[in-house]
């Protein structure tokens, strides 16, 4: 414990320094101001399948909120996501009917419980688990986080929405961890691991581990490990990556669901049973019990990758499975990442399969008896085609604006006229915290705009918009300064090699609006010296390197208010 006090201390202090640092060093750049922020959706597949007075959309939420966990206590959901490299990490939120949700924070919000500041965006936080423990009444987020050396880790609070407590790493290897409180109030802990050395059999062979946990000193049982599944469902089959386990008890049984397949157009999820909660575990024979791998690649309003789920016992008796999946464009990209999709799921019989998880989904649900959808109204988080307007001149910004590697105060300065986004001494190709503030990209069709007060002073500063894959994947749309002269520049980022798409002298008034306008797999680049009348700046461009198929990782595209004191775009 003085240990880990001891390294709080430390890294607090050590980012305080680094804070003002990054503060003092951009006392001499220009200011830039970002404000009037609009995000429009305009999605195909909504405007064809309007909601009915009993009808919701399913994802319910959009763009990159993948690996859904979900937990209750009384009539209270909540929900959390992975978060990887993004800063606050893993966004949580918070329902009464499973329909509409609301951002109530991160459970990681400080640098002592998030250690990104050197990891590439596909690194950081895997796969969190939340469970409410009702017998000392405290809720539990278990994940695996892939940086700062901490790996498997847990925190925990008595209210999601007011903090989490600083983290408490597990002594054990692997991904996934899920933890289970059974009746008798004893805790286990399931996660993703390595066959033994020697009995890895073909290439994604893995296991399922278990571990009695010792609730009062929050740390798994030395020697109380056990392999509860190997392989798979059969592992003659050789099935690949079984993962993301969770553990329920239903009607005095114990299930095992898990992901298997991969996180690709293979993904499933299964389900064993036992009587015991270490086991045996047998599968259920109709596996998968959720699956979109089995029908046409061209099939009409397609989602794919379904898995990696979770359960939880609705309202009004009815089960539901959170789980992600992705719903690609025509091309077959990926732009908008692994996004959280719902369904009801039938537990008549011995097992729980998810209604309509076998066959082609659909964008909507009927809505649980006697609830209302109020999504986008209300504090509640929108989906289908919407409208989100942002002024940016709140002084606590909206929950939805997120940094990378490090946390966003770092960074920005909260103004009645906007937020001015200090420039760091990195550039968006860093692997370090760069200065950016990020929105997630959520339709294939949309609009972005915002308005930028600024005045470049030397070639090494820039400022604009940015959408990002990752460090080695994105574009940048900004102004910066040649000789005495003002340029709009664009640039490609492809594999971590950077080319000038297109680049114009512009005669600077005192803002420049910027707007991204995207259609199917094209984007294009326009730009307002006064606020009505556009240009566009390049062209269309392709949207492929904002597509996980190319870019690889496991994130969706985000849009971000970007500037920099580290700028390599040099205009023609």
């Amino acid at each position: 414990m003085k240990q880990r006090l001891m390294q709080s201390i430390f890294s607090a202090h050590k980012n305080g320094i680094i804070a003002a640092a990054a503060l003092l060093s951009v006392s001499n750049i220009s200011a830039q101001t970002f404000t009037d922020f609009q995000y429009k959706g305009n999605d195909k597949i909504y405007n064809d399948n309007p909601l009915k007075s009993d009808e919701f959309y399913s994802p319910i939420l959009q763009g990159c909120y993948p690996d859904p966990s979900i937990t209750k206590k009384g009539e209270d959901y909540y929900l959390v996501n992975s978060s990887f490299s993004m800063f606050p990490g893993v966004p949580i939120f918070t329902s009464k009917d499973l329909v509409n949700w609301k951002q109530v924070g991160h459970v990681l919000d400080r640098p002592s419980q998030l250690k990104v500041e050197k990891g590439g965006v596909s690194q950081g936080i895997y796969a969190p688990d939340i469970k409410y423990n009702k017998y000392n009444d405290t809720f539990y987020m278990i994940t695996t986080q892939i940086a700062g050396g901490i790996g498997n880790m847990v925190v925990k609070t008595k209210d999601p929405a007011k903090g989490w407590s600083e983290v408490q790493k597990l002594n054990f290897d692997g991904i996934d961890p899920a933890i289970f409180f059974d009746d008798d109030g004893k805790a286990y802990i399931v996660h993703n691991d390595a066959p033994p050395k020697g009995t890895e059999q073909y290439q994604g062979h893995r296991v399922i581990k278990m571990w009695d946990y010792d609730l009062e000193k929050d740390q798994v049982v030395a020697g109380s490990d056990r392999i509860i599944v190997n392989g798979g469902v059969d592992l003659s089959q050789k099935p690949i990556w079984i993962e993301g386990p969770h553990l329920y008890k239903y009607k005095g049984k114990y299930y095992l669901m898990c992901a298997e397949g991969g996180t690709g157009g293979n993904h499933s999820e299964v389900i064993f049973m036992a009587d015991s909660p270490k086991g045996p575990f047998v599968p259920a024979k109709n596996n998968p019990i959720l699956t979109q791998r089995y029908f046409p690649k061209d099939r009409k309003e397609k989602v794919d990758w379904a898995g990696h789920a979770d359960l939880v016992e609705g309202p009004n008796g009815q089960w539901y499975g959170v789980f992600l999946a992705i719903r690609p464009n025509e091309k077959g990209r990926v732009n908008h990442g692994r996004e959280t999709f719902i369904l009801p799921v039938d537990w008549s019989g011995t097992y729980p399969v998810f209604q309509n998880g076998l066959v082609p989904m659909k964008p909507k649900l009927k809505m649980p008896q006697g609830v209302q959808n109020q999504t986008g109204q209300n504090g509640f988080f929108p989906n289908g085609n919407f409208t989100y307007n942002d002024k940016l001149t709140d002084k606590n910004l909206d929950f939805r604006w997120i940094a990378m590697r490090g946390p966003r105060e770092n960074f920005i300065t909260a103004t009645k006229t906007g937020v001015k986004v200090n420039p760091m001494e990195t550039n968006i190709k860093a692997l370090a915290p760069i200065s950016s503030l990020f929105h997630r990209l959520q339709h294939e069709d949309f609009e972005t705009s915002v308005t930028l007060d600024y005045k470049p002073k030397s070639e090494k500063e820039l400022a604009g918009i940015t959408l990002y894959q990752s460090e080695t994947f994105n574009y940048v749309f900004g102004i910066t300064k040649k000789d005495k002269d003002f340029y709009i520049v664009l640039e490609r980022t492809e594999k971590g090699s950077s080319k000038l798409i297109a680049s114009e002298k512009i005669s600077l008034g005192k803002t420049i609006r910027f707007q991204a306008v995207g259609e199917k797999d094209n984007i294009s680049f326009n730009y307002s010296v006064d606020g009505k009348n556009f240009k566009n700046l390049g062209g269309p461009v392709s949207g492929d390197i904002l597509s996980t198929d190319v870019a690889g990782g496991f994130t969706g595209s985000l849009i971000g208010l970007y500037s920099t004191s580290s700028n390599d775009i040099v205009p023609n």
